[in-house]
């Protein structure tokens, strides 16, 4: 049973600095994708970045950035999101999702989230102004 656990969430000042994990479990491939999605209260759920485990390209959304760099431990099938400069509009659920053999790139796989096989049960990150 594929299995994605996120930490690393809480409360933070704006202009302060957190960093997401996820470790996944359940599958051996090497050929997935990895990706963090949010969900504010009453918005839709929003792809913020991914990265492919083959080739390690990656996808952030404009709003990110700059300021939040993913990144990846294919031996220990953990993902990072670092997440610096925080604003209030950051704060949302943070979910973790993989893709195993993706056939659409990680720009795809990440702006929709659309093609993720699996997901997280999130993690809430909370900015405050």
């Amino acid at each position: 049973e594929v299995q994605l656990v996120e930490s690393g969430g809480g409360l933070m000042q704006a202009g302060g600095r957190l960093r997401l994990s996820c470790v996944a479990s359940g599958f051996t491939t090497d050929h997935y994708a990895i990706g963090w999605f949010r969900q504010a209260p009453g918005k839709e759920r929003e792809g913020v970045s991914c990265i492919s485990s083959n080739d390690g390209s990656t996808y952030y959304a404009d709003s990110v950035k700059g300021r939040f760099t993913m990144s990846s431990d294919n031996a220990k099938y953990t993902a990072y999101l670092q997440m610096n400069s925080l604003k209030p509009e950051d704060t949302a659920v943070y979910y973790c999702a993989v893709a195993l053999f993706p056939r659409i790139s990680a720009q795809e796989l990440g702006s929709t989230g659309y093609g993720m096989n699996y997901w997280g049960k999130g993690i809430l990150v909370t900015v405050a102004s």
